[in-house]
């Protein structure tokens, strides 16, 4: 038996419930908004199959169709995700924390967790004054560049790391860390200060100062920056990125201690 619109042998074609999780991989921060072509080809997807599971998508309010008639994430989907408990608890206990930080310097504050090779934001803060940013609340980015990414990759399973560090690591501006004894070396730091700082590694303005957020038992399962100018000193913001974070952790159970302070 073969796949009506494919060709593609019955036992080999993905199930409907694959072909609805690959319509709605297809969009990502790059591509928020989608015409049925496109998902379709972004989904390896016949476009009969498309539209008609996009039909479905649509109504149970997982997409929507724009007045210019293309298709982006629906707001059923983004009211299911907000359940989602790695996010939720950790977002309610970390907000009066990432709070106190905007406050205190009106630059950017950002939560984010590991979400296998990538780090993912969760939660972010900005005003008008601050510098520009690259990230946005559900974006994905590599470990080895951002703050909180070398934060969560230097408390990750040395399995994780070994597999980045094997790995080819993306380059963004002429400072990001590319060579892997190098990213080794400072993940060490990371875990002898408790602290990160990735200096321009994403954009050559910006500096991104990070510590981690400790659950009850002790293992770390997010991460809190702050990103500034590339002219400030990143060293005389550590203690301060270092306690919102600790209070998170607090928020979260966590009653141990941290450790010690680096400037590098």
């Amino acid at each position: 038996m073969t796949d009506e619109n494919s060709g593609a042998p019955a036992a080999s074609r993905p199930g409907v419930a694959q072909r609805l999780l690959a319509l709605l991989a297809a969009f990502d921060t790059e591509h928020r908004e989608l015409t049925l072509t496109a998902l379709a080809r972004r989904a390896d997807l016949p476009a009969a199959t498309a539209h008609r599971l996009i039909g479905q998508l649509t109504a149970w309010g997982a997409l929507e169709q724009s007045e210019s008639g293309g298709y982006r994430i629906g707001l059923r989907l983004w009211e299911v995700a907000t359940l989602a408990p790695r996010s939720s608890g950790l977002r309610r206990a970390a907000l009066p924390f990432m709070e106190d930080l905007y406050e205190t310097t009106h630059e950017n504050v950002q939560l984010a967790v590991r979400d296998g090779l990538d780090t993912l934001y969760v939660e972010l803060i900005s005003g008008r004054s601050a510098v520009v940013v690259r990230t946005t609340v559900g974006s994905r980015w590599p470990l080895h560049a951002t703050g909180v990414g070398l934060v969560l990759l230097a408390f990750a399973d040395p399995a994780v790391q070994e597999r980045i560090l094997a790995a080819p690591l993306a380059r963004f501006t002429p400072f990001t860390i590319t060579d892997p004894a190098r990213l080794r070396a400072k993940l060490a730091e990371v875990r002898r200060a408790d602290a990160a700082v990735s200096d321009r590694q994403i954009t050559d303005d910006a500096v991104s100062v990070a510590a981690p957020i400790r659950d009850a038992a002790g293992s770390v399962v997010a991460a809190l920056s702050l990103v500034v100018p590339a002219t400030a000193n990143p060293a005389a913001l550590v203690p301060a990125v270092r306690m919102g974070a600790r209070g998170c952790s607090r928020a979260l159970g966590y009653l141990g201690g941290g450790g010690t302070v680096s400037t590098e």
